[in-house]
């Protein structure tokens, strides 16, 4: 069975923990078949390739939307829908606030019932993953939702103070559209709560990947250099160098992983001998690709050469992972793999097409434009509460 890490969710295989069956009276563990096997690392792949692919796709879009500013744009019109954009500074210390946080987890699961800290967790993901669901969904029932119902516009709004000093806490617009991706979301969500089922846990997994690849934005390729080469050292020695990660793994119960059962072909749906996959495996590796791709539309060469070259190093290092990780039977970092092909590959594609430095200079959001806007708001949130105080004095 392979298990992952919350965090980056370095891969870990071993091949004979399953469920046990009882053979003349001693417990014998289930081994799963060849064809199972494959079958599970096949379907994981697959799975994996998914959210990258058009959550690449929908971060153009996504791009789009936010470098002509058409933030009240239907599809992007909430703030939680627009893009998040990840400066060298995020990344620099990513690695940090992700060991931090691995290790914490290690420290509650040791000092507290790991049986309470997963019914929370599993409630906190459970509202993640209906809002992540939903808003994967949308583009799909906006293409099947016939134009002739009616649709309806709904806003949520919760504001807070009073004259000028009111600040929205919550502003939300929906309409009926969203309303159906919510309830079907929700049912999903019903779904995963009660049974824990692995479809379930798949279909939230899918949806996270996927908005993490769409909204998570790079804004240059050093910045990608830096987040991935800090996140490969952290894989490397939160794996290699303790057993934090795999102690986290194994007790960590929530949708942050993609699961497909060894054991399908004998048990059906009610298999229980899984490989896994983290969503960090995915997403992290995924906006790197994904700003190739919008480097490749900034090209403006009617080609994805980038893209499709990292898309392919992307499927290289997971194929690799998943191959050393069963041969040798033993934890791996999957971001050992990933991170030197996903970013070689498309610095060698470059360095042959003499594109090397076009590439490195690419950047959507400077940086001291990004800063400025901060400091800005912050300025003007200062402003209006002195103001306000005044007010009241």
């Amino acid at each position: 069975m392979a298990e992952v890490d919350p965090g980056s969710a370095a891969v870990v295989v071993n091949a004979t923990n399953g469920t046990e069956a009882v053979v003349n009276g001693t417990a014998a563990r289930f081994v799963a078949s060849a064809e199972g096997t494959a079958l599970a690392y096949g379907s994981l792949v697959v799975m994996a390739l998914l959210p990258i692919f058009f959550g690449a796709l929908r971060s153009v879009t996504c791009s789009k939307s936010k470098a002509l500013g058409d933030g009240l744009d239907s599809k992007y019109r909430n703030a939680s829908d627009m893009p998040e954009t990840i400066t060298s500074r995020d990344a620099a210390r990513f690695p940090i606030i992700a060991s931090c946080t691995l290790f914490g987890l290690y420290l509650f699961f040791k000092v507290f019932s790991q049986e309470y800290i997963n019914m929370l967790l599993s409630i906190y993901f459970f509202v993640l993953g209906i809002l992540a669901l939903s808003h994967t969904m949308s583009p799909l029932m906006t293409r099947i939702f016939p134009a002739n119902l009616p649709n309806k516009q709904y806003q949520l709004l919760f504001t807070q103070g009073s004259g000028e000093a009111k600040e929205d806490v919550v502003n939300y617009e929906f309409d009926t559209k969203d309303l159906i991706c919510l309830i079907i979301s929700s049912v999903v969500g019903v779904w995963y709560l009660l049974k824990k089922h692995w479809v379930a846990n798949n279909l939230f997994g899918l949806a996270f990947a996927l908005n993490g690849v769409e909204l998570l934005h790079l804004n240059n390729v050093s910045t990608g250099c830096i987040l991935l080469g800090g996140l490969f050292v952290y894989d490397v020695f939160w794996v290699f160098g303790t057993n934090v990660m795999v102690t986290v793994a194994k007790s960590f119960e929530a949708p942050i992983k993609l699961v497909f059962p060894q054991d399908l072909l004998e048990r059906g749906l009610d298999a229980s001998n899984f490989a896994m996959l983290g969503l960090g495996d995915i997403v992290i590796p995924g906006i790197f690709i994904a700003l190739l791709l919008r480097f490749d539309v900034s090209l403006k060469k009617n080609s994805r050469t980038y893209f499709y070259s990292s898309f392919l190093a992307y499927i290289f290092g997971l194929g690799l992972t998943i191959f050393i990780m069963h041969t040798f039977k033993h934890a791996q970092p999957a971001l050992l793999y990933l991170v030197p092909a996903c970013i070689g590959f498309p610095c060698l594609v470059a360095l042959i097409k003499g594109e090397l430095t076009e590439m490195f200079r690419y950047e959507e959001t400077p940086e001291t434009e990004t800063e400025t806007e901060t400091e800005t708001e912050t300025e003007s949130k200062d402003e209006s509460s002195e103001s306000s105080e005044k007010k009241d004095q």
